[in-house]
């Protein structure tokens, strides 16, 4: 087995299986990200979160100006450093992340019941396992 060509194939496939559940997505997908930062790790600076997404500053504080607009994320002083601000996930923005996730899980289920037979969808489990652990390998956990 040529390792190489499965890692290709691999990252391809799961590259748009991420962009067809995206879709299901209502809001943009820089602002969903910011949520998701935010919910997963906490408070987090405007340069945290341009660095987590791989986007310019400009990039990070437009989004964060977005939703705290929408009264999604708020900013308060950074304890340790008054320059910076620290951006706080609102109750209002995790019940639309959740909202998000749970359109993106529905469309994907709807999908894995229309296309899978039930010994696919066990393979598929199985192989849920196998990608965890690929991807903690990747990321150092």
């Amino acid at each position: 087995m040529d390792e190489d060509k499965l890692a290709e194939e691999l990252r391809h496939s799961i590259g748009e299986l991420v962009r067809a559940v995206r879709a299901a997505d209502t809001m943009p997908p820089g602002e969903a990200a910011v949520l998701g930062f935010l919910d997963r790790g906490g408070p987090l600076t405007t340069a945290d979160l341009a660095r987590l997404r791989g986007v310019t500053h400009q990039s990070a504080a437009k989004s964060v100006k977005d939703l705290s607009a929408a009264g999604l994320v708020h900013g308060e002083q950074h304890p340790d450093d008054g320059r910076k601000l620290l951006v706080h996930l609102t109750g209002a923005g995790r019940s639309r992340l959740q909202r998000e996730r749970t359109l993106r899980a529905g469309a994907l289920g709807a999908a894995i019941r229309e296309t899978l037979d039930p010994d696919e969808r066990r393979r598929l489990s199985e192989s849920v396992v196998l990608l965890s652990r690929l991807t903690a390998r990747l990321t150092g956990r």
